[in-house]
């Protein structure tokens, strides 16, 4: 009951027009609190070169493999941008748990269920390998596997980290450029998957709801949850889903 309710108030949240979300200036509301990535967050990323975020729509690519494009774009305030953080399929990891470093997670699309996806076909700007969206909720494979490998000494994903998502059937690092389409997605960049590290293939955490872990959640923490902020105009449903997310949230650390 109490993982049904704390599903419910994020889906009441993530139900809100996300397109006309305001992206929050600070991330939490206590400048020492370390704001951790769990599973189940739905966030935004970064690309931390151009400020781009990772970003899908259901549009196929032209060539290689026809499936969903994937792409960097230039605006914070784009639903398209929002991926959820899973774990794999097989894995015992929870919603609310912390992901460590060498860590295997998926990224799920939350606007058309589909999964971060890489292969060997070619991508259509520069020729690497190319990132596609793939599959559905019930539709994933070793193609959806992304090795998490923090920068610095961090050993769990926070959002003050530098990150690179590395494939694992092809070995290519999530990178994006400042190389732009022209016509379908003009203005937005490609992304796509290379070799080698380079200063391209870093990444951000950004907007987005972060999940507390679980059992060490308090209602008051309720602050470094809701992480993105409504126009004044949507404020009273902000409220009432906020207040649906906390409690549920409190009633599972009590169950």
């Amino acid at each position: 009951m109490a993982a049904a309710s704390f599903a419910l108030a994020l889906l009441l949240y993530l139900g809100l027009d996300l397109d006309e979300a305001a992206p929050a200036q600070s991330y939490a509301a206590d400048p020492d609190t370390v704001v951790e990535i769990t599973y189940g967050s739905v966030i935004k990323l970064m690309h931390e070169r151009t400020n781009f975020r990772l970003h899908s729509h259901d549009v196929p690519y032209g060539s290689g493999s026809g499936q969903q494009s994937v792409t960097s774009f230039p605006n914070v305030d784009d639903a398209n941008s929002y991926w959820i953080v899973r774990p794999q399929p097989d894995s015992s990891a929870k919603q609310g748990d912390p992901i460590t470093h060498g860590t295997i997670i998926r990224l799920q699309h939350m606007r058309t269920r589909k999964w971060l996806h890489s292969h060997l076909h070619a991508s259509p700007i520069t020729g690497n390998l190319e990132v596609s969206c793939f599959g559905g909720e019930n539709e994933s494979d070793t193609g959806d596997y992304w090795r998490l490998e923090i920068e610095g000494s961090g050993k769990s994903w926070r959002q003050d980290q530098r990150i690179r998502l590395r494939h694992v059937d092809t070995g290519g690092y999530l990178h994006s450029h400042d190389r732009k389409y022209t016509r379908i997605a003009g203005g937005q960049q490609e992304v796509c998957g290379v070799g080698d590290k380079r200063p391209d293939n870093l990444w951000l955490a950004a907007e987005g709801v972060y999940l507390p872990g679980i059992p060490h959640f308090r209602a008051k923490h309720c602050a470094y949850v809701l992480l993105i902020r409504i126009k004044t105009t949507r404020l009273w449903s902000q409220c009432i889903s906020s207040t649906w997310l906390c409690l549920a949230a409190d009633r599972l650390r009590h169950d």
